[in-house]
């Protein structure tokens, strides 16, 4: 019982630290002002004690605890930045489980001991997260593999904590009735058991393996199914850097702009042409690296254990909502909006899909990028919007909250590389959604001719996309000209 209502005063910690946030955050502080500068040093001291407090609450629960952290330490574009660099910490290096404990479920599961399975076996975990941590090891037979082994408790802890947020969400309820936060719970009830299951997870990994087997510059691990459990997860060994660490990328000349793009690309597949989503792309969960034999970029993605699949329905009004926002047609952003459930509040639905403001929804999200300014009207304005917010969520279709989570994890991924709302990344998912629109109309059709014109104007819409990007890159390359012959002018060389 002890046990339970120190949880339950971990939720409310976590409750009111955040609280703590959107009150010191929901005003402009003049940089100007002397006055104001005091009052920005003691917000951002508040800030840190406060990550600090939640970090610690997250370490001390773990499980559900820790991936409410790591999702909070993703959004480097929403949250101040006390609290994203205190908490990136989860993301890889969250509490672990000792030796004692990995030997004995590993024990448990495959019904052998280390020595008898692996040639050697790193007692230090690669990364501990959420619910397991990774270890390197080498099989008998010389191959390097990754062994990911569920932390021994979390299973039983899971669904006491499921529980203990019911209970906080209802009294919220009670307190608040404006805030309707009960899909968090029926979210957490239907994902949870998919992650603690591995085998559902190497399931997943061969699927989009399969699936996006044509993008020459994605890694997904192999699955060693012989030793691989519902706890125990065995995969071939790849080593790189996380996709948010700018310096691993420069000291092995990976460019950081094109990483962006092709992270976009990968998830432009995913949702737009396939409806298969992989929905927990925290750093931790992306690895970039130099492909061994060809020395190009190259993606590692992690961790399976969560995919949204999207109907057929939801998908196709989705393609046509980010059209209409990548083409700033506000007539069909209003009614596709409309269609995915955000009803009145659609102008709302919009901004917090593109993480922009309405007046930059309105001129064109394609047409400049986020600016210092913006982002920090979106951080200080995020707090006066939360009963809306809360509504809103309540009422879009369920597969709508996970495509939230991976567009806030993307994004903090783009913010930490500062590629935030770069043009190629917006047409490279209009040419997903086109080729996904176009698909799904030569399907509906049994005419041949109908569907020669559907090919055709496919065809068509895609040259119009290469030409507005070549337009883009000799446009840069003439203000590049323009800005090297000014700076030749103003510093002459000596004859």
């Amino acid at each position: 019982m002890a046990r339970k209502a120190l949880k339950l005063a971990s939720w409310t910690g976590m409750a009111l630290a955040a609280s703590g946030f959107f009150l010191y955050s929901n005003k402009y502080l003049d940089p100007n002002d002397f006055g104001a500068v005091r009052v920005g040093r003691a917000v951002a001291t508040v800030h840190l004690r406060s990550a600090r407090r939640l970090c610690e609450l997250c370490c001390a629960n773990r499980g559900t605890f820790i991936k409410v952290g790591q999702h909070l330490g993703a959004l480097d574009y929403l949250l101040p930045e006390e609290y994203t660099s205190t908490l990136k910490v989860l993301h890889s290096q969250a509490p672990q489980s000792s030796m004692q404990e990995v030997r004995r479920v590993i024990r448990e599961d495959l019904g052998k001991e280390i020595h008898d399975l692996f040639m050697s076996f790193d007692d230090t975990p690669l990364g501990a997260a959420s619910l397991a941590q990774v270890h390197k090891a080498v099989l008998h037979d010389g191959r390097t593999v990754a062994v990911k082994v569920q932390h021994p408790k979390v299973q039983a802890q899971s669904s006491k904590d499921i529980l203990l947020m019911e209970v906080l969400v209802l009294a919220v309820k009670q307190l608040f009735p404006e805030f309707e936060f009960m899909w968090l719970v029926d979210e957490a009830k239907k994902n949870l058991p998919l992650e603690l299951d591995f085998l559902n997870e190497g399931r997943n990994a061969e699927r989009v393996a399969q699936m996006l087997k044509h993008i020459d510059f994605l890694k997904v691990p192999r699955i060693y199914w012989e030793l691989s459990t519902k706890r125990v997860l065995l995969m071939e060994f790849v080593d790189g850097g996380q996709v948010n660490d700018r310096d691993y990328m420069e000291k092995n000349k990976i460019d950081v702009n094109e990483i962006s793009r092709h992270l976009g690309k990968i998830y432009s597949e995913m949702i737009f042409v396939n409806g298969f989503v992989h929905c927990d792309p925290h750093p931790g969960n992306v690895l970039v690296r130099k492909h061994p034999g060809t020395g190009r970029a190259e993606i590692v993605l992690l961790d399976h254990g969560l995919y949204q699949v999207l109907t057929e329905e939801f998908r196709l009004d989705y393609c046509h909502l980010w059209q209409s926002l990548i083409w700033t047609d506000m007539e069909r952003v209003k009614k596709y909006s409309q269609r995915l459930g955000a009803g009145d509040l659609y102008p709302l639905f919009a901004c917090m899909l593109t993480a922009r403001s309405w007046d930059s929804v309105n001129r064109g999200i394609s047409q400049a990028p986020v600016t210092a300014t913006e982002d920090s009207e979106i951080r200080n304005n995020a707090a006066n919007y939360l009963p809306e917010i809360s509504q809103l969520l309540n009422h879009v279709p369920r597969q709508m909250l996970l495509i939230f989570k991976t567009n806030d994890l993307l994004r903090g991924i783009e913010a930490a590389l500062g590629t935030r709302a770069s043009a190629s990344s917006f047409l490279n998912m209009s040419r997903c959604c086109i080729r996904a629109l176009a698909t799904h109309k030569k399907k509906s059709t049994c005419s041949s001719f109908r569907r020669a014109q559907i090919s055709f104007s496919e065809a068509f819409n895609l040259w119009q996309i290469n030409l507005h990007e070549l337009i883009l890159r000799v446009k840069g390359l003439k203000l590049a000209s323009w800005i090297l012959a000014f700076l030749c002018w103003l510093l002459p060389t000596p004859y």
